[in-house]
């Protein structure tokens, strides 16, 4: 199963890496994009760290981090700089979808 997970706020790290942490041990695949509020977790290393799990793939909304000053410079190449294109592709490509 593929299981998208909508990151729109910053209030729900805790879940998001339980659920996240849950589904690659069971051998799920897990898709994150993360846009608006949710862009401050780029600055969290444990959110970052979602995406070196097996079976992770992990994007971002541009514009988002860029309109609430995020810094990107940094971030692993594992996370992807993206636009509501990656949102697209993971709703389309997600057999369920969670949204935080």
């Amino acid at each position: 199963m593929k299981l998208g997970i909508l990151v729109n706020t910053d209030r729900h790290l805790d879940h998001i890496t339980g659920i996240t942490r849950a589904a690659v041990t069971k051998g799920h695949e897990v898709i994150i994009f993360t846009m608006d509020d949710g862009t401050k977790l780029l600055n969290n290393p444990d959110f970052c760290d979602l995406s070196t799990l097996q079976g992770v793939h992990m994007s971002f909304c541009r514009l988002s981090a860029r309109r609430l000053e995020v810094a990107t410079e940094t971030l692993s190449g594992e996370i992807a700089d993206g636009s509501q294109y990656n949102n697209a592709g993971m709703v389309h490509n997600a057999d369920k979808l969670i949204v935080l």
